[in-house]
Parts: structure tokens; C-alpha cells; sequence
């Protein structure tokens, strides 16, 4: 549902999202002529231009950004009341948008949503599996709710709602030669080649920095952005892989590989933080799914034995109780 004077924010909102008047049209079942008079509008009332023409459409001016901004945030405390609402005759019905890495998709998430949907049958999700600076962009665009990312940087617009330790894990095949071990130096597992995600990924950075002083280094024999690809890869090959320890369950209950701590003396930890854009308060149904994956969350913490271990200073703490929602 829109109110009747949200249309042309929404108009708005996709020509800014798309870079052009006659895409947003097709897309929004207006004609061209019209939308530019909508926008024509909305700039004569400002007293300012919001779009600037430039070879392959239009882009926002700074007055435009300014406008955009607070129209996403215009929205997003609108799907807020609508929620409110909503829940005068209980939750049925809303949108959860949650942005996740993807060392918690196919497990931890898939079961919480699953769970939730099992309670509350008419709300509906969307999930992007991306990394952790696309996931705050989005969520600093308003175009998510919630994110559950594996070491973001510190962002001052973000408010950790539960912040857990995660330590990572040594993935390769049964009969590999270092599946004889329960715990891997890190040094060790430079010996083999590995199967690695993008640099954009948390682990990969955990890995390369600890490597970073070190004699030994990576030899990476297959990079992909697919978990799902580097762990088909890891089942049928010497190669090695890592990850998070709360998404690493598929893989201990196959019987294909074998999963082994990496020793605390490399230090290979950091938090997965599960968080909303500051300030701003949730859609009930957003803020009920967020409570539910906290207490869920609280079980999940993989903390280093060592007494002198600390993360990053740049990095989200990782170990804390959890906050209350605003």
C-alpha cells in the first residue's frame, strides 16, 4: 500500500535508482511526459533542480541528494506505522529485509527464517547474500532492515544489536593428510593449496594479515564469491578452505570432509554482528526477527583460550551482550 502523496517520492526514488526518466517510466507505467512533470513539480516547489542531465541519462544534483535521503527515510518510517498497525490484530503480515554474509545463509539464517515463518506465515522476506561494506551501504540506503556480517568495520551509523566472537576453521576433504590433526596452525595449512572467496570477505583478510609477517604464504589454487563451489571443490580435491565456525555446520555433518580449529596462537577471530541503522527504530516484524536471531546468536560464541587475545581496533568488539532494540 502508498499513500496517495507518496507516489511521487516513489517515482523519485526510481529515477534516482535507475539514472533515467524513461526507464523509471516503463518500470512504473507512466509515460515519460508525465513523470518529468511530476519531477518538474517537486523541483519548482523546492526552488531547485533534483536531476542533472548527463550522456547515458540523469544523476541527482546535491539538492536531489539531500531530497533522496529524506525521502528513503520518509519510507522506511512509513513501512514502520504500516507494521504498527499491523500489529493491532497481531503479525500478519510484513516484509523482514536482512542483508547476511554468506558463511551464515545456508545455515544459521536459513533455520531462523524458517522457524519464523513457522509462527508467522504471511511475513515475508528479503535476503541478500553480499559482503560487509555492500550490506552497510545498503543499510545506510535504507534498503534493508537489518544486516548479520561477519567483521564490519566500525560505521557510525550502524547499532550492533549482538556482537559475538567467531573463530575460523580449517574445511577440506576426509582423507586429506591434515584431517589426522584436531588443531591447524595456520602455517600448516600454507603447506596446501586453497580455495579461497573474493578479498572482500572477512576470513580471507583474517588469513592474509596473520600470513602478512609470516615466512609462509598462501597459495591460492581456486578464488571464487560461491562458498557453496569452494566447499563442492574442497570435497573431491587436496585443497583447503576456511570459514566462520557457526557456518561451517554443513560441512561437520558431511561425512565427505572434516572440519578442524584453527589454533588460538593464530589468532584468527573476529565478530559477527548482527545490526540495524542507527536511530532508526524497526518495523515490528523486523524487530521481533532480530530479537529471535539474538537469543539464538547467544549460543553460537567460538572464543579464543588465550587471555592476551584482542580484535583489531578498527573492527566491531566482538565480544558483548546484547543491546536492547531502540
Amino acid at each position: 500500500m502508498a499513500l496517495r502523496n507518496q507516489r511521487i517520492w516513489i517515482y523519485i526514488n526510481e529515477v534516482a535508482r535507475i539514472g533515467s526518466v524513461r526507464q523509471a517510466a516503463e518500470r512504473l507505467n507512466v509515460t515519460p511526459s508525465a513523470l518529468l512533470r511530476r519531477i518538474q513539480d517537486v523541483e519548482h516547489d523546492l526552488g531547485a533542480p533534483i536531476f542533472e542531465r548527463h550522456s547515458s541519462g540523469v544523476r541527482l544534483t546535491a539538492a536531489g541528494e539531500v531530497l533522496i535521503r529524506w525521502i528513503r527515510s520518509q519510507s522506511a518510517d512509513l513501512r514502520r506505522v504500516y507494521s504498527e498497525i499491523e500489529e493491532l490484530s497481531g503479525l500478519q503480515r510484513g516484509e523482514i529485509r536482512l542483508a547476511c554474509s554468506q558463511a551464515v545463509a545456508r545455515g544459521f539464517v536459513l533455520r531462523q527464517v524458517a522457524a519464523f515463518r513457522k509462527k508467522h506465515p504471511n511475513v515475508r522476506f528479503k535476503i541478500t547474500v553480499t559482503d560487509h561494506s555492500t550490506a552497510m551501504r545498503q543499510l545506510t540506503a535504507f534498503d534493508i532492515d537489518l544486516v548479520l556480517i561477519f567483521r564490519p568495520l566500525r560505521h557510525p551509523e550502524l547499532h550492533p544489536i549482538m556482537s559475538i566472537g567467531q573463530g575460523l576453521v580449517a574445511i577440506m576433504s576426509a582423507d586429506h593428510p591434515l584431517a589426522a590433526k584436531d588443531i591447524l596452525r595456520l602455517r600448516e595449512c600454507a603447506e596446501y593449496e586453497t580455495a579461497m572467496p573474493e578479498s572482500s570477505f572477512g576470513g580471507r583478510e583474517i588469513i592474509e594479515n596473520r600470513l602478512a609477517a609470516s615466512s609462509a604464504k598462501l597459495s591460492i589454487g581456486v578464488e571464487s564469491n560461491s562458498f557453496d563451489l569452494l566447499g563442492d571443490l574442497v570435497a573431491v580435491s587436496n585443497l583447503i578452505a576456511f570459514q566462520i565456525d557457526i557456518g561451517a555446520d554443513l560441512w561437520r555433518n558431511d561425512p565427505r570432509y572434516a572440519v578442524r580449529r584453527i589454533s588460538d596462537l593464530d589468532r584468527t577471530y573476529g565478530p559477527l554482528v548482527l545490526g540495524q541503522l542507527k536511530g532508526r527504530p524497526l518495523p515490528l516484524a523486523a524487530a521481533k526477527f532480530a530479537e529471535q536471531m539474538a537469543r539464538e546468536l547467544n549460543d553460537c560464541r567460538s572464543l579464543p583460550t588465550l587471555g592476551d587475545y584482542y580484535p583489531e581496533e578498527e573492527q566491531m568488539p566482538f565480544e558483548g551482550q546484547p543491546t536492547p532494540l531502540p
